[in-house]
């Protein structure tokens, strides 16, 4: 099977392996993890943060950062394309009580003027306006992403308004890899950044949240409360090590493949349109009269597995565990597809 579906499906790699089977452990809930430790020092000086907190899950490293910044009856921004609105299964409302303000951006971006034109004005019948979130890339944006400029202006706007910046940067060293900008720079612009160690680096578990030492030793607590208290996870830090120091640069053929893959069904008689294609998620909208869960199984029956993101729109995600073989195999089967 080629799968497609996500890069969620990687599997640890035999030097991964070796590198969690080595791993010194603890109690993680007591602090006494050493690999643990390690991951996350190790995660906040590549930001240039002061701490980090390793999470199952980049959703709960999301619900954890708006927690530890909002409020009940705060509000939050966001593009209304975002993961932390979309799919995660309303938590900012479960779980801290918040409203959500929604905007129509380009891709799932969003733009400092956009912002400010939903912040509250301070009256006691509206939500108070209270976090910014961003995400880099942008998953139902296809994968499209924000320059270090673009940022600038937003993370300026914050300041002056008070107002808080969080990134879901759960395939942000997707976008490094294109923008050739450093972690460091990403850390100066945002009050905390979500990290997914089990997306395109290929880790089987695990996402970092990482900001001040005051807002994450907040944020043990909330991980605690939430499930996220782990015991000898340092098994699994140690793949967030090994994916940290081996397979970000890599990340640069998942894009390629994307845009190469692009190229090969831009013209083919069953593609309407194609999202642009900026990172490893390659979205494409079919032709009048084709449905995405039908098109999907017809791609399944023929070995390739891959999600319908809409009606009529089906999405690609390039990674790891895909190969050369593969590739050439997947351009054949594209190619001779009909309906």
């Amino acid at each position: 099977m080629i799968n497609l579906i996500s890069d969620t499906v990687t599997r640890p790699s035999a030097e991964m392996l070796e590198a969690m089977f080595a791993a010194e452990v603890g109690d993680d809930v007591f602090g006494e993890d050493p690999t643990i430790k390690h991951l996350e020092e190790y995660a906040a000086a590549l930001f240039g943060k002061e701490a980090a907190l390793f999470c199952p899950s980049g959703t709960m490293t999301n619900q954890i950062a708006i927690k530890i910044h909002t409020e009940a009856l705060d509000d939050m921004i966001c593009d209304h394309y975002s993961h932390v609105y979309r799919y995660e299964t309303g938590g900012y409302g479960f779980n801290s009580g918040i409203s959500v303000s929604l905007i129509q951006g380009t891709h799932g971006k969003i733009s400092a003027s956009q912002i400010e034109e939903v912040i509250h004005d301070d009256y006691d019948w509206l939500p108070k306006s209270k976090l910014v979130v961003l995400e880099n890339s942008c998953n139902k944006g296809g994968g499209s992403y924000y320059t270090i400029d673009e940022i600038k202006p937003i993370h300026a706007l914050c300041k002056r308004r008070n107002l808080i910046l969080h990134l879901d940067g759960a395939r942000l060293f997707n976008v490094l890899v294109e923008t050739k900008e450093s972690p460091q720079d990403v850390g100066a612009l945002f009050d905390t950044i979500s990290i997914c160690l089990s997306k395109g680096l290929g880790a089987p578990v695990g996402s970092l949240l990482i900001g001040n030492a005051e807002k994450i030793k907040k944020a043990r607590r909330f991980r605690k409360v939430m499930g996220g208290g782990m015991r000898q996870a340092g098994y699994l830090a140690a793949a967030g090590i090994y994916a940290l120091t081996n397979n970000i640069d890599r990340l640069k053929i998942d894009n390629d493949r994307a845009k190469e893959i692009a190229q090969v069904i831009r013209e083919l008689s069953w593609v309407k349109s194609i999202s642009p294609v900026m990172t490893n998620i390659l979205i494409f909208q079919l032709r009048e009269g084709l449905k995405a869960t039908d098109f999907v199984e017809k791609l399944r029956s023929l070995g390739i597995n891959s999600s319908p993101f809409g009606i009529d729109k089906v999405r690609f995600v390039f990674h790891l565990d895909i190969s050369e073989d593969m590739m050439t195999k997947l351009k054949e089967k594209l190619q001779q597809l009909r309906f």
